[in-house]
C-alpha cells in the first residue's frame, strides 16, 4: 500500500442499512474511522464515516453486510475491488465476514458482541479467532474493554478505548407541528408532551418494554405520547411492534426521518427514551445530551456508563419507575435544567468528535 495515494474504504452495515436516514444510522456510521488509503469496513455508522474518510482524502464505500452470506463473498468483494484494508464494527456480525480475509483489518466492538454474543460458545470461538487476526480493536468504554480482555487475555494490548464522538446537526427548517400532524398527534387541543424512543427495531432494543405502562399513563393524561422511531432492522419483530402499538393508546410507531430532521424533532420533544435490554454506547443518548434534551434510560451497564442518575440523565429499572421519573421531570423545571446542562458539559468533555477522528487516524496506520 502506498501512503501517497488515497485508499478506498468499503463499509458494510451489520446491524442495519448503512444509508438509513435515522439516528440509529448515525450511531452505526459514527464509529468508522479515517483511513489514509483504500479500505473496507464491515459495518459502519452514518455520514460521519464518510466525512472522516473523505476529509483525509480517501474513498469510502459502505455496504450493507446483511447482503452477504459468507466470508467468501466479502473476500470476493475486497479482492475484485482491490481494497487495501478493512474495518468491522461488531466482533461477530462484522468480524465473522472477515475470516480468511487476505487484507489487514481492525475491529470496533458493537456492544452486543461482548455483552451478549460471547455467551454463545460457537460465536465466542468465531470472535476469538477474528480478534486474534485483527490489527487492533476499539472499545467504547473501559468496561467494554475489560469484558473483552477477560474473555481473550492475549488481545488486551491491542484493544484501545475510544468513546463515540458526537456532532448533532438539527435541521433549522424542521416543522414541528407538521411532524406531529404526520404522526397523528393532535397539537391544537392542548399541550403535547412527546417522548421519543429512537432505535433500530430489533429485540435487544426492547421498544415494547414501556408500551403497556405508558399507554396506561396516557389514558390518565392524554397530553403524553410515546413515539418509537427507527429502521426496521428485524422485519418480523417490526411487524410485532406495529401490531402491539395499534392496541396501545398514546404510543405510535413513527415514520423514519433524515438525521437532521430527527435531531430537530428530538430537540422539540420532552425527552429521549432508551429501553434497551443491552447496549454498547448509545449514540442517540449522546446526541440528545448534546442537543440539551433530557434522557430517560433503562438502568443497564451500557447506559449507566454514560449517565449519572439525576445528574446527566434519569435511569429507570421498571416501567413504573419510568413513569414516576417522567412525571418528576415534567413537574420540576429546575431538575430538567440541571440535567441538560450537566449532560451537555459531559458530552463536550468526553465525546469530542474531533478527538475521535484523531484517534482513528492514528490507529488506522496499523492497517498499512
Amino acid at each position: 500500500m502506498s501512503p501517497h495515494r488515497p485508499w478506498r474504504v468499503c463499509g458494510a452495515a451489520m446491524t442495519g442499512k448503512a444509508s438509513m436516514p435515522s439516528r440509529y444510522s448515525a450511531m452505526l456510521s459514527r464509529m468508522v474511522p479515517n483511513l489514509p488509503s483504500r479500505a473496507s469496513a464491515s459495518q459502519p455508522p452514518n455520514g460521519d464515516t464518510r466525512n472522516h474518510l473523505q476529509a483525509a482524502g480517501h474513498i469510502c464505500v459502505l455496504k450493507d453486510a446483511f447482503m452477504y452470506g459468507s466470508a467468501a463473498e466479502i473476500a470476493n468483494l475486497t479482492s475484485s475491488d482491490k481494497f487495501d484494508a478493512a474495518l468491522a464494527i461488531h466482533l461477530y456480525k462484522g468480524g465473522r465476514l472477515l475470516q480468511g480475509s487476505r487484507i489487514p483489518f481492525g475491529i470496533i466492538f458493537g456492544g452486543t458482541d461482548v455483552n451478549e454474543d460471547v455467551k454463545c460458545k460457537e460465536k465466542r470461538q468465531v470472535m476469538g479467532a477474528v480478534l486474534e487476526r485483527a490489527r487492533f480493536a476499539v472499545a467504547f468504554t473501559v468496561e467494554m474493554k475489560e469484558l473483552a480482555a477477560a474473555e481473550w487475555p492475549d488481545a488486551r494490548k491491542k484493544i484501545y478505548v475510544q468513546s463515540q464522538g458526537i456532532k448533532a446537526t438539527p435541521s433549522e427548517t424542521f416543522d414541528w407541528y407538521q411532524f406531529l400532524q404526520n404522526a397523528g398527534i393532535p397539537a391544537d387541543s392542548g399541550p403535547v408532551h412527546l417522548f421519543l424512543l429512537v432505535c433500530g427495531l430489533r429485540r435487544v432494543k426492547d421498544p415494547l418494554y414501556l408500551v403497556e405502562a405508558f399507554s396506561e399513563w396516557h389514558r390518565k393524561d392524554p397530553s403524553v405520547h410515546l413515539g418509537i422511531i427507527g429502521p426496521a432492522v428485524d422485519p418480523l419483530f417490526t411487524s410485532e411492534v406495529e401490531e402491539r402499538v395499534k392496541r396501545a393508546p398514546g404510543v405510535r410507531v413513527l415514520q423514519e426521518l433524515p438525521q437532521p430532521e430527527l435531531h430537530a424533532a428530538l430537540r422539540c420533544c420532552l425527552a429521549l427514551v432508551n429501553s434497551s435490554s443491552s447496549e454498547g454506547m448509545s449514540a442517540a443518548i449522546l446526541e440528545a445530551m448534546d442537543l440539551e434534551v433530557p434522557v430517560l434510560a433503562r438502568n443497564i451497564p451500557g447506559n449507566a456508563a454514560i449517565i449519572k442518575h439525576k445528574e446527566t440523565g434519569l435511569l429507570f429499572s421498571t416501567p413504573q419507575e419510568f413513569v414516576t421519573l417522567s412525571k418528576s421531570l415534567m413537574s420540576d423545571p429546575t431538575l430538567e435544567k440541571e440535567i441538560v446542562t450537566r449532560a451537555k458539559e459531559y458530552v463536550e468533555q468526553h465525546h469530542s468528535w474531533e478527538g475521535e477522528r484523531k484517534t482513528y487516524q492514528s490507529l488506522v496506520q496499523r492497517l498499512q
